[in-house]
């Protein structure tokens, strides 16, 4: 039996989460190079960019925040690594002994990686629109935070990465390995929605909507993108999304053996 002072509680399990993530340091690398790509593509959007040259229609939070889209790969791999990572190096088994009930440890890893994921995101990408902005005064995509539907698609933007992370560090705590989570997150939330798009039936079409990559998508856009979702059920879309893959990782969790 445990004596208080040694009694498993949710704050020193996470804790315990807190301190594994920040002691890595692949955690370091890939927070750094996800805000870097955002960061730094979307002031060379904002640098070369010139009236008149084609990308006009293009919605601008959309346009300075390009890099995203190669964010969203190093942080799914962080998330994968903060789940099948620990299975590559054996560390589970000292988690789940010291957490014999093992949910909270998983609950634990995905609250305090969305907590994390989030905070810099969202820093991230509403220092990147203002930076760029710096050079898109004067043209047709001149922005401010003021304008209809620009903060929400900055935060939207956060949320649909963090989301993104979540789904993978899902991923990686049902398949235990790390190569296989990352090519199951892109070959099934990259690349099968596109796949799906192609097909000539109108249902698959509505249903490829709600798909993660088109739900990103919506939330990055301060303006509406026809034939989409709307911006709060593409959000429930991707919450429903990473719901589903904590949950049955969760539920492998109780059943497999570590």
């Amino acid at each position: 039996m445990n004596t208080p002072a040694h009694r498993v509680t949710p704050g020193r399990v996470l804790r315990s989460e807190w301190h594994k993530l920040w002691t890595l340091r692949s955690t370091w690398i890939t927070l750094l190079t996800a805000s870097a790509l955002t960061l730094g593509i979307g002031l060379l959007m904002g640098a070369t960019y010139t009236t008149g040259g084609g990308d006009g229609d293009v919605d601008t939070v959309l346009l300075v925040l390009i890099g995203i889209q190669f964010a969203q790969i190093a942080l799914a791999v962080l998330g994968i690594l903060v789940t099948a990572g620990e299975y590559s190096t054996g560390m589970i088994r000292a988690s789940l002994t010291a957490v014999p009930r093992r949910l909270p440890v998983l609950w634990s890893k995905a609250a305090v990686f969305g907590a994390v994921t989030f905070a810099l995101t969202l820093v991230t990408a509403f220092v990147t629109f203002l930076t760029a902005q710096l050079f898109l005064s004067g043209t047709d995509q001149a922005a401010s935070l003021g304008d209809p539907g620009v903060v929400r698609a900055l935060t939207g933007s956060a949320a649909a990465l963090t989301l993104l992370g979540l789904i993978a560090l899902g991923l990686g705590a049902l398949l235990r390995s790390v190569p296989g989570a990352v090519g199951a997150f892109v070959g099934g939330v990259m690349i099968l929605p596109e796949v799906f798009a192609m097909l000539p039936y109108d249902i698959v079409g509505d249903a490829v909507e709600y798909f993660p990559s088109k739900s990103v998508e919506v939330l990055v856009s301060a303006q509406t993108v026809p034939g989409a979702a709307s911006p709060g059920a593409a959000l429930l879309a991707l919450v429903l999304w990473a719901a589903a893959s904590l949950a049955a990782a969760g539920l492998l969790l109780e059943r497999r053996d570590v």
